[in-house]
């Protein structure tokens, strides 16, 4: 076993199974805050209202093409530049067939939030997908604003009124059964290997909806071979493990259930990345 605490106070106590590469921390990472944000907003930002005129549920056509371009162009660059950028590996990809019938109605996928491109990883690790995904809000005033609601992003609004339409947009998402990612870490810290404590957002979603949750975990391995002469030589490789469905049982208290999923997301995310020691416990509230 490997203890990873010399790398700082955010590895403390931070041990993983022999085989488990950890990469060298891309940041000084905080001890004390998981949710600190660490990524800029990039570009100059646009004041925009996430209030009730926002439109969380564009049902145009000019959206619908944009979303429609967005893929494409997931599928046919962005994939393979992942692969051969990343080294990208799929494992329990087989969760997937073997529950396809949980999943008919629609589910919610979580998942580490740890580099820019995790997003793109999780959409190839579900095959491709549309998905919907609650965001920060402030990302959306930069320059990734067009990508960020054509990948299926809905801000998630501060204001009471928005707060309402971003709700009435999900109950109709839900209604189609649609697919739902959420980034329960909260914010990204580039490849960054211990769980962080996740927030009952999803959980909370997940039993609104009677939705599956599929945990997922991203991990990295050493850069090396062919790889070293494509991307980014000091970033790892990456690997996107899929794990079973946790299914919410709607009949138990909403306060019991969602404790219970998120503490058996955690425990699949840690069992996923071969972690034997965290720094973070599964909650902080």
């Amino acid at each position: 076993m490997k203890d990873y605490s010399s790398y700082g106070p955010a590895y403390r106590n931070f041990v993983v199974k022999d085989e488990v590469f950890v990469p060298q921390p891309f940041a000084e990472f905080s001890g004390t805050d998981p949710y600190v944000k660490m990524a800029a907003i990039r570009g100059e930002q646009t004041e925009i209202a996430f209030d009730e005129t926002y439109p969380y549920l564009d049902n145009s056509f000019k959206f619908k093409f944009h979303r429609f371009i967005t893929y494409f162009l997931l599928n046919t660059l962005a994939f393979p530049l992942a692969r051969l950028r990343y080294g990208l590996k799929v494992e329990g990809r087989e969760n997937l067939k073997e529950n396809r019938h949980l999943l008919e109605n629609g589910a919610m996928t979580i998942c580490n939030h740890v580099f820019r491109w995790d997003m793109i990883c999780i959409l190839y690790g579900i095959r491709f997908r549309r998905v919907w995904i609650p965001m920060y809000r402030l990302p959306f005033q930069g320059k990734d604003n067009f990508f960020m609601r054509t990948i299926g992003g809905i801000p998630i609004p501060e204001d009471r009124n928005g707060l309402r339409c971003f709700n009435e947009a999900f109950d109709t998402l839900n209604a189609r059964k649609a697919w739902i990612h959420i980034f329960p870490e909260s914010c990204s810290w580039n490849f960054y290997a211990p769980i962080r404590p996740l927030t009952k957002g999803a959980f909370n979603m997940a039993y609104k909806y009677a939705k599956p949750i599929i945990p997922c975990t991203l991990t990295f391995r050493e850069r090396k071979g062919i790889f070293k002469f494509f991307g980014n030589s000091k970033e790892p490789l990456v690997t996107i493990h899929i794990g079973k469905p946790l299914v919410p049982d709607t009949k138990k208290l909403r306060k019991d259930e969602i404790a219970r999923l998120r503490n058996a997301a955690f425990s699949a995310m840690l069992d996923m990345a071969g972690i034997v020691s965290n720094p973070w416990p599964a909650t902080l509230d």
